[in-house]
């Protein structure tokens, strides 16, 4: 089907709406406060879209639209909508604070046991995670743009009130969330014999090259990004100076946690204790792109259009840009490293650490490479290359191609990946992360490409794309219970799967699917891809229209009366448009000219018919 943003937006928000609105009171119901990432999410269904699209603005009840407010019938109207939404905000961040008044990032029940049979221990679920200090970065930012236009249209004091303490909180968290992300990355340095060297000189030379001949590129590669990275951040002495030796390899990232050790930033005495880390020192993929993904939103037009940074998280905020311009482009570095064959199409991808193989890690890396794209505004053959990747995801996913009975692609859907999460075993039971979003990132990347791409051809692929993706998330949707609308229903699309009847709503899977529908709406507001040969054939049909139409004024100018008289004029204002919009909208202009031809043509038949009599 065609991707249709605004009215399956709406769609959503009713079903979230009618799902966790009770009587116009926001209702968390039996997972609400389990788990910082699920709870931030659920609500970023809400604000996200809220705060991106003007469409779908609610801090102003006297501009929300008509379609908005019906869809949203269940919260309340239009001036309650706002206010419910506040106290929803506001219980968040109470749930998710600690007894010193320091924000939680608790991963809760997100985190599982790799054995499933032992369970994990208090002290485990109460450790912060990445997607957790992302979506806390996306939702608070949005927070605070939403209370900038509200806080002015109301005077209830009891609602100001609100509105204050929850600007406090928000900008309390958003602070945390950054120090967070600041501890979480990682430069891990490590020599070409290790372990690590000579897996990633494998997978890097792809049984062509040798390992000399591997850390040789990888030397003329990087070599100028690590003396960035020597110069810019602060390292300690021995990776600093490992760095500065060329003959070591390294690799840039976020661990899935604050990593053990990591230093505390420098802050004022409100922020607050900085916890210890327990993460490995090892950068996973999914974990940054969880963190680009959220970091971004620090530097965005809307950020800086409202001011929602304080002089203490701008500060903050410079810091993550460097880092997450530098992981970009080593991990884009990486994913192309040998021009004839990237390693990143060859598939599956293979991490460095446990050796683990997966679609989902090709799907991460790839993710950051699109990154890296948009960033530079690349519209060359690496964005031609990286839609022949997503493609080929597509179908080793089971989402473009057929799946067999007891296909283990179907795996990436459910039970999903299982990312090993190094250092939380200090504590009790190896923790591990599930993610079962992989169409739906998919979906979004694809849709960052079209944004990008600025050839018809590749266009066409990626549109195509995306809407073969979207049909198979949509066939996904809860179709009866609580949650019907909702994600995931896996089992529409592959029957063979046990029933889940009984599990919960997929808020990352919503989540996932409301910020892609955000981003078709961006794409259809954003300017046209403008083919050359259409172009050419609208001015020529143009330049035709003029012609004949300067002809057909040679004509007696007395004859010229009633309707004849009147096609002209409407001949003379479509050409007009015409000539205006055929640099923008070439089909538009052509559309026009060819109308103004048919006109044309039937005046000078009619002419032809009147001499002859």
């Amino acid at each position: 089907m065609r991707i249709k943003p605004r009215l399956q937006l709406l769609d959503i928000w009713q079903a979230i709406a009618r799902h966790s609105f009770h009587e116009g009171t926001w209702a968390w119901g039996e997972s609400g406060g389990l788990s910082s990432v699920a709870d931030a999410e659920r609500l970023l269904c809400l604000m996200y879209p809220a705060t991106e699209i003007p469409g779908f603005r609610l801090d102003d009840p006297d501009i929300t639209e008509h379609d908005v407010e019906r869809a949203l019938r269940s919260v309340g109207n239009r001036a309650e909508i706002p206010t419910r939404i506040v106290e929803a905000l506001l219980e968040f961040m109470r749930v998710h604070t600690g007894e010193g008044g320091q924000p939680t990032f608790a991963g809760g029940s997100s985190f599982a046991a790799q054995d499933q049979g032992r369970s994990l221990t208090e002290e485990q679920r109460q450790l912060g995670v990445v997607d957790s200090y992302a979506r806390s970065v996306t939702l608070c930012l949005a927070t605070l743009g939403f209370l900038r236009t509200y806080e002015s249209m109301t005077n209830r004091p009891e609602v100001l009130a609100r509105i204050e303490e929850l600007r406090l909180m928000s900008s309390r968290r958003l602070t945390a969330a950054m120090v967070s992300l600041l501890r979480s990355f990682i430069v891990n340095v490590y020599d070409v014999g290790s372990a690590r060297g000579r897996a990633l000189c494998a997978f890097l030379g792809q049984g062509e090259l040798s390992e000399r001949l591997v850390q040789d590129r990888f030397r003329r590669r990087f070599n100028a990004l690590g003396a960035i990275i020597c110069e810019s951040l602060p390292l300690s002495i021995d990776v600093a100076d490992d760095l500065r030796d060329g003959g070591l390899l390294f690799e840039c990232g976020w661990a899935w946690s604050l990593v053990k050790d990591a230093p505390e930033v420098v802050m004022g005495p409100e922020v607050g204790p900085q916890p210890q880390g327990v993460a490995a020192p090892l950068p996973d993929p999914y974990f940054t792109v969880v963190a680009l993904d959220g970091i971004r939103h620090l530097f965005s037009e809307r950020t800086f259009a409202l001011g929602l940074l304080d002089p203490q998280q701008q500060r903050l905020a410079e810091a993550l840009r460097l880092r997450w311009e530098i992981t970009q482009q080593y991990w884009s570095g990486i994913a192309r490293f040998d021009a004839g064959r990237w390693p990143l199409e060859e598939m599956p991808w293979r991490s460095t650490g446990l050796g683990l193989e997966s679609e989902y890690l090709s799907l991460s890396v790839a993710s950051i490479l699109v990154h890296d794209l948009l960033r530079r505004h690349a519209a060359d053959d690496d964005l031609t290359r990286t839609i022949g990747v997503m493609e080929r995801l597509a179908e080793r996913g089971r989402i473009t191609g057929r799946a067999m009975r007891q296909d283990l692609a179907v795996s990436l859907h459910h039970p999903g990946g299982a990312l090993p999460l190094l250092g939380s075993e200090t504590l009790g039971p190896p923790m591990c992360w599930t993610v079962t979003d992989f169409s739906a990132q998919l979906l979004k990347r694809t849709i960052q490409l079209c944004a990008l791409s600025r050839d018809t051809a590749s266009q066409h692929r990626l549109l195509r794309l995306a809407e073969q993706i979207c049909d198979h998330l949509w066939a996904r949707r809860i179709r009866q219970g609580e949650g019907a609308g909702l994600w995931d229903d896996v089992r529409a699309v592959y029957p063979d799967l046990p029933d889940r009847r009984d599990e919960p709503v997929s808020w990352s899977l919503t989540e996932c699917v409301t910020e892609c529908m955000v981003a078709a709406c961006q794409l259809y507001g954003g300017p046209l891809v403008r083919s050359a040969e259409l172009a050419t054939l609208a001015q020529a049909l143009i330049d035709e229209s003029i012609h004949l139409a300067g002809r057909e004024e040679l004509q007696d100018t007395q004859a010229v009366v009633g309707e004849q008289a009147q096609v002209m004029k409407r001949v003379e204002d479509q050409l007009r448009h015409a000539r205006a919009v055929v640099d923008e909208r070439p089909g538009t202009a052509a559309a026009l000219a060819l109308s103004v031809l048919v006109e044309l043509d039937a005046l000078a038949r009619a002419r032809f018919s009147a001499e002859r009599e």
